[in-house]
């Protein structure tokens, strides 16, 4: 997996999006609270294991393509392994980085509204399609 370098900024542009933050966040709430089987922290940022059911694996990866879209300092790989999507998020070593990695850490434990306002309070902005800036 490809880490972005430590100088790639940690802002969400969603201004190109074909959602808003709050919709991308609760679409997370709906995969994770539909096939979430697990979640651990690697090396390099966050795992999630989900139920590799009908769909499952294209949905991740279009939630991936769309993060890195407005999110360029994530990195993410998702691959198929038996029964199991494994969905890898990283970050480089950047504390700000790590810190938004760790709010979708607790995502799918979290109320969506709740994990926006506390990623502004960790200084991420999100520029939402409306061309608007969130937080």
């Amino acid at each position: 997996m490809d880490i972005p370098p430590a100088s790639t900024p940690v802002v969400c542009d969603m201004t190109t999006a074909p959602d808003t933050a709050r919709q991308r966040l609760e679409e997370y709430r709906l995969l994770f609270g539909r096939h979430l089987l697990s979640r651990e922290r690697t090396g390099q940022g966050v795992r999630f294991r989900l139920r590799a059911e009908p769909g499952v694996a294209a949905w991740a990866r279009d939630l991936a393509a769309r993060e890195k879209a407005c999110c360029a300092f994530f990195a993410f790989e998702v691959m198929v392994e038996g029964e199991q999507v494994i969905w890898d998020w990283a970050v480089s070593d950047n504390d700000a980085a790590r810190a938004v990695l760790e709010e979708y850490y607790v995502l799918p434990a979290a109320d969506p509204e709740e994990v926006e306002k506390r990623l502004a309070d960790k200084g991420l902005h999100f520029t939402d399609p409306l061309r608007h800036t969130v937080g």
